[in-house]
C-alpha cells in the first residue's frame, strides 16, 4: 500500500500489484509510468491542458475492480480467456488535476479511457478508490466530498467535508467508513453520509491518510469493523507524524503516539499490521531526500515520540574533479511483497532511477553511494514513439507553397533499383529548365517576365509564409512598400485564408510607431476594399475585428482634440516667426560719420548751439541771463555795505 503526499513534492504512486508500476508526474505536466523491474519506461501521456490543469493527484485502481467504460462507445462481447486476461492486467489510474476534472488512464491500453467533470469547480486534492465496487472518491479544494461511479462517469454523492478545503481521503478496510481531512480528521459513515468521529489533527493541512492496522489489537471485544484500529496521519510543515487509534467512547480525541522525521513527509508507504504480534513497519521519504525506517508493535499510548530506526541517504561518489560527494534525492520508497526489502525511486522526476534494496535495520545510519551519472541514458523506447507514414496514391494532389493556387501530384519514393536506372549517363543531355517548370506544372509564362521573378506573386507568397510562420524579418520585407500598386495587387492574388492573420497582423503594428502605422493604413484600406464581400460572410466578425474597431475608435475620438491643438500650435509658431523676422531686420545707425568743429571761441559755438535750438532752449537761456544781472547786483550791495569798495589804484598806491 502506497499514499503519496499530494500537496507537495512530485505525485507519484506504486501500482497495487506488487509494486510493478510506478507512476509520476512532473513539473511539466506529463504522466510517466515507469517498470520498477527494469526501470524502462512503459507509458507517456501527456493530457491536452497540461499547462493549465497540471496532475495534482495520483490513485491506482484496486485489484479486482470493475473496468470503467470505453470512451469509444460499447464493444463486442469478450470471450472468458479475455476477459480474465483484462482483468488480471488492467491497471487503471485516477489523476486529479488543478482545474476540478478527473482522467482515468488505462496503462494496459495506453489511452485515457473516460473524464470525470462536474463534481469539483477548483482543484482536486486527493483521490481514492473503493476496494469493492468501481466508485471513486475525491476531495477538492471547494470544501466537498464526491463520489464518483466510474461505469457512467457521473456524480453519485457529493456532500460538504469541511468548513475549509479538503486535502486527504482514506477509505476503512472494510469499506464502510471514511476518513477525510483538511485540518481536523473526519470519520465519515459512507451510507449515512454523518461523521461517525472527530479528530484533532495538525496545526497545518493533512497531506497523508493511511490505516496502519485491520484487525483490532483487543481481540477480546467483538470488532464492528473500525472500532480499535490504527491510522497514521501526516501534515505540510510538519515533522511529527501522528497515530491515532478509533475508540468507541467519543471522549478520546487525541493522537495515541507520533514518529519524528527531520523534515515534512512528501511520501509514505508502510506494511499493514494483520496480527497482534506483528510490528507496522513505516517507511517515510522526507523533503529533505532522507528515508526513514520505524518499526513499532500498536499496543496503546505513548507520549515520547518515537526516532526512525534506520535512516538511509544516497550520495555521489564525488570522482569527477570534485572530491566532495553530493547528496541524491530520493523520491519514493516502498516495501516489497516479502517485506524484507525495499523499492527506492531516486534522481530527478523526469529520468528517475528504481532500485530495490535488502534492509539492513541494525545500522541506524545508512548511505548509498551511487553514480547516477553512469546509470542516467536517456533512451527512446520505439514502441512509444506514434509516427505514421502516409499512405500516398498516384492521384493524390496536394499544394506546394509558392504561387497561390499551384498543385502538384506526390510521386511515391522510387526503389533503390529505379533510383539506380534513373542516374544520367555521362554524354546525356539533362532536360532543360523550362521543361523541369513545365513538370511542376508552373505557368512558364508567369517566370519569364522582363526584370526577374513577378513581384506582386512573390509578394503574396512572401506574405502569406510570414504570416504562418511569425517571421518578423519577411513581414517588414512586405509590409514596408509604399507603393499603392503593389499593395493592391498583393491583397488581391492573396489567398483568402490568409486575410483574418493579415488583420491581426496589420492591428497590432498600428499600436506601435507612427511611421509604421501610417504605412499599415494603405494595407488596410486595401484589404477592406478588395476582401469586403468576404469579410461581411464570417459569422464572427465581430470578435475577430474588436481590437481594430476600437483601436481606429479611440483615435477618432481624439482627432478633434489634437486638431485643436495643432490649429493653437500653428497660431503660436507663426507668430513667434514673424517676432524673431522683425528682430532680424538691421537697425539704423544713427551716429554721425562726420564732425566738424569751427575755430571759434567756446562762447561763440556755445551762442551758435543756442541759436539752433528750440524755442524752449531759448526761453531757458533768457532766464539764465536774468539769473546772473541780479546776482551781480546783490554782490555789489553787499560790498558797498561792507565798504569793501573797489579803490582806484591811484589810491591804493598812496596808501601804500
Amino acid at each position: 500500500m502506497a499514499a503519496a503526499a499530494a500537496p507537495v513534492g512530485a505525485v507519484c504512486s506504486f501500482s497495487p500489484r506488487e509494486c510493478r508500476f510506478f507512476a509520476i508526474s512532473s513539473s511539466d505536466g506529463r504522466l510517466r509510468v515507469w517498470e520498477t523491474a527494469s526501470s524502462r519506461l512503459q507509458h507517456e501521456y501527456v493530457p491536452s491542458a497540461h499547462l493549465s490543469a497540471a496532475c495534482t493527484c495520483l490513485a491506482w485502481a484496486p485489484p479486482g475492480g470493475r473496468q470503467p467504460p470505453n470512451k469509444d462507445g460499447p464493444q463486442r462481447k469478450k470471450r472468458k480467456s479475455e476477459a480474465a486476461e483484462v482483468d488480471r492486467q488492467l491497471d487503471i489510474l485516477a489523476v486529479g488535476t488543478a482545474v476540478g476534472s478527473i482522467l482515468l488512464y488505462s496503462t494496459v491500453k495506453g489511452e485515457l479511457q473516460s473524464k470525470l467533470d462536474g463534481g469539483h469547480d477548483s482543484r482536486v486534492n486527493c483521490v481514492r478508490w473503493h476496494q469493492d465496487t468501481c466508485c471513486l472518491y475525491s476531495c477538492s479544494e471547494d470544501k466537498h466530498i464526491v463520489e464518483w461511479n466510474t461505469q457512467t462517469c457521473k456524480v453519485k454523492c457529493k456532500w460538504k467535508g469541511d468548513n475549509s478545503s479538503v486535502t486527504s481521503l482514506c477509505i476503512s478496510p472494510d469499506g464502510k467508513m471514511l476518513l477525510s481531512a483538511g485540518r481536523t480528521i473526519k470519520l465519515w459513515d459512507l451510507e449515512t453520509k454523518e461523521v461517525y468521529r472527530h479528530f484533532t489533527g495538525h496545526a497545518t493541512s493533512v497531506s497523508s491518510l493511511t490505516f496502519t492496522t485491520v484487525k483490532p489489537m483487543n481481540e477480546n471485544k467483538p470488532f464492528d469493523g473500525i472500532t480499535g484500529l490504527y491510522f497514521l496521519s501526516g501534515a505540510i510543515h510538519d515533522r511529527l507524524l501522528s497515530v491515532w487509534q478509533v475508540r468507541s467512547d467519543r471522549k478520546e480525541k487525541n493522537a495515541v503516539m507520533s514518529f519524528t522525521v527531520t523534515d515534512e513527509p512528501i511520501f509514505i508507504d508502510l506494511t499493514v499490521s494483520e496480527v497482534k504480534e506483528e510490528p507496522v513497519k513505516l517507511a517515510v521519504v522526507c523533503r529533505d531526500g532522507q528515508l526513514h525506517l520505524f518499526e513499532h508493535i500498536l499496543n496503546g499510548y505513548c507520549k515520547k515520540p518515537l526516532t526512525s530506526n534506520c535512516t538511509i541517504q544516497i550520495a555521489t561518489p564525488g570522482n569527477d574533479g570534485d572530491s566532495t560527494p553530493k547528496p541524491v534525492p530520493i523520491l519514493a520508497a516502498a516495501f516489497c511483497s516479502d517485506k524484507q526489502s525495499l523499492l527506492l525511486v531516486y534522481g530527478n522526476s523526469l529520468q528517475p532511477i528504481i532500485e530495490k534494496v535488502s534492509l539492513n535495520t541494525m545500522e541506524s545510519h545508512i548511505c548509498l553511494i551511487r553514480d547516477i551519472q553512469k546509470v542516467l541514458s536517456l533512451k527512446t523506447d520505439v514502441a512509444l514513439t506514434k509516427v505514421k507514414t502516409p499512405v500516398v496514391n498516384s492521384d493524390t494532389k496536394v499544394l506546394v507553397p509558392g504561387i497561390p493556387g499551384h498543385s502538384t501530384t506526390v510521386k511515391t519514393p522510387a526503389s533503390g533499383k529505379e533510383k539506380k536506372k534513373n542516374k544520367r549517363k555521362p554524354g546525356e543531355t539533362g532536360e532543360s529548365i523550362e521543361e523541369r517548370l513545365e513538370a511542376l506544372d508552373i505557368d512558364v509564362s508567369k517566370v519569364k517576365t522582363p526584370g526577374g521573378l513577378p513581384q506582386t506573386d512573390s509578394f503574396a507568397v512572401l506574405l502569406v509564409q510570414g504570416l504562418e510562420s511569425n517571421d518578423a524579418e519577411i513581414l517588414n520585407r512586405v509590409l514596408n512598400t509604399r507603393k499603392d500598386n503593389v499593395i493592391k495587387n498583393t491583397v488581391s492574388r492573396m489567398p483568402i485564408h490568409a486575410v483574418i492573420p493579415l488583420l491581426h497582423e496589420l492591428t497590432k503594428r498600428l499600436q506601435g510607431n507612427p511611421y509604421s502605422a501610417s504605412l499599415m493604413v494603405r494595407w488596410l484600406k486595401s484589404v477592406f476594399t478588395i476582401h469586403a464581400s468576404y469579410l461581411s460572410t464570417l459569422p464572427d466578425l465581430i470578435p475577430q475585428l474588436g481590437m481594430l474597431y476600437q483601436l481606429m475608435e479611440s483615435r477618432v475620438k481624439t482627432l478633434q482634440k489634437l486638431s485643436r491643438l495643432h490649429g493653437r500650435l500653428f497660431i503660436l509658431v507663426t507668430q513667434v516667426a514673424a517676432s524673431e523676422a522683425v528682430q532680424d531686420v538691421t537697425e539704423m545707425n544713427q551716429a554721425a560719420k562726420l564732425v566738424y568743429e569751427d575755430e571759434s571761441s567756446e562762447e561763440e559755438g556755445s551762442d551758435d548751439e543756442m541759436i539752433a535750438d528750440k524755442e524752449s532752449d531759448e526761453n531757458w537761456d533768457e532766464d539764465e541771463e536774468k539769473e546772473e544781472q541780479s546776482d551781480e547786483q546783490d554782490m555789489t550791495v553787499e560790498k558797498e555795505i561792507n565798504g569793501d569798495s573797489d579803490l582806484e589804484p591811484e589810491n591804493e598806491s598812496e596808501e601804500e
